[in-house]
């Protein structure tokens, strides 16, 4: 099978190369990869983070199609299409027998602690899979695990209600559209903050730019501001996005992409009794409520490449000609 490859970290160390079809163990799923998508931790894996094993292969949110299964495999057969929930973990921890497996204590990223979905053929335990519609769109498949479920487990960590106000920081970038999305769904206000108008087609009642996002809050609003802010950009938008932050407002955060050190003043926080929520990842059970509701959602996409062009799809995410989603197409 073709599959992309890293042993250092240097993305002009990945290559695509020729591998034995990976053989299946009696509690695991052989899938032949449809779609995956791009992401940072994807560039990260490459450039920066230790992996296993090596050889590595990266692809941390992938979808795709059952190829065989293994002997003891029930609920699953050759043909299935299915998402695949992108965190390792035991299922024996505190935290796992509390069904939050994005958090196992001994657990990890796939993609980073095993090999990913960049390849032609990956092999998953069963327990990580989950069973797509008939009807699926691909694009949308292989934006759950890590795009979707990211926004999702946030929106819900900050407890958004029907009738709130969210303000989405990013709402044109890979998780971004998601919130924009979802906060929808859940009956919220959505106020998106972005440079591309097209985040109006995701249903966003208002779109601001960082320059006018507390004016156009406030106007919304009229003076109460926003229930909730979801703000995964750091530095750059980190006084933009604490600003339009209401009286008992939730702001949550799950990454950092324009840096990671911001001042906080604590008065602002105990004065307003607003809460501070970091968020990563998602459940099992909050990818299967996303499966079931994918059919009301869509993805724009910036541009598919295919295998052999990783490096290009890993440099283009970052390129402020981005306009959507990066995809690889396997």
């Amino acid at each position: 099978m073709r599959a992309v490859v890293f042993e250092r970290n240097d993305l002009n160390d990945l290559r695509l190369v020729e591998l034995s079809r990976p053989k299946l163990g009696p509690h695991e799923v052989l899938i032949k990869v449809v779609e995956s998508g791009v992401n940072p931790v994807d560039y990260y894996t490459v450039t920066s983070i230790r992996v296993k094993p090596i050889p590595h292969i990266p692809g941390a949110e992938f979808a795709g199609i059952i190829e065989e299964v293994g002997e003891h495999v029930t609920g699953f057969e050759p043909g299935d299409g299915v998402v695949v929930y992108g965190r390792v973990f035991d299922g024996t921890c505190d935290l796992c027998l509390a069904s939050m497996e994005h958090l196992c204590r001994n657990g990890g990223i796939v993609g980073v602690v095993t090999n990913g979905g960049w390849a032609e053929y990956a092999v998953i335990p069963d327990r990580n899979l989950i069973k797509l519609p008939s009807d699926v769109n691909w694009d949308v498949a292989a934006s759950l695990p890590v795009a979707a479920l990211t926004s999702y487990h946030a929106l819900r960590r900050a407890g958004l209600r029907p009738g709130e106000t969210l303000v989405v920081f990013g709402a044109s970038g890979n998780t971004g559209q998601f919130a924009v999305q979802l906060g929808k769904l859940m009956g919220a206000r959505v106020i998106a903050v972005s440079g591309k108008g097209w985040v109006s087609e995701l249903g966003a009642d208002y779109v601001a730019s960082l320059g006018n996002v507390r004016e156009v809050v406030e106007k919304a609003t009229g003076g109460r501001m926003a229930d909730v802010v979801v703000d995964p950009l750091g530095e750059r938008t980190w006084e933009a996005s604490t600003s339009v932050l209401g009286r008992g407002g939730r702001w949550v955060t799950f990454g950092q992409l324009t840096g990671g050190e911001v001042k906080l003043r604590i008065s602002q926080v105990y004065s307003s009794e607003a809460a501070i929520i970091g968020s990563t990842g998602g459940t099992r059970r909050e990818l299967l409520e996303l499966v079931n509701m994918m059919s009301r959602l869509k993805v724009k996409v910036d541009r598919y490449f295919n295998l052999n062009e990783a490096r290009d799809a890993l440099m283009r995410l970052f390129s402020s000609e981005r306009n959507g989603r990066i995809m690889i197409k396997i």
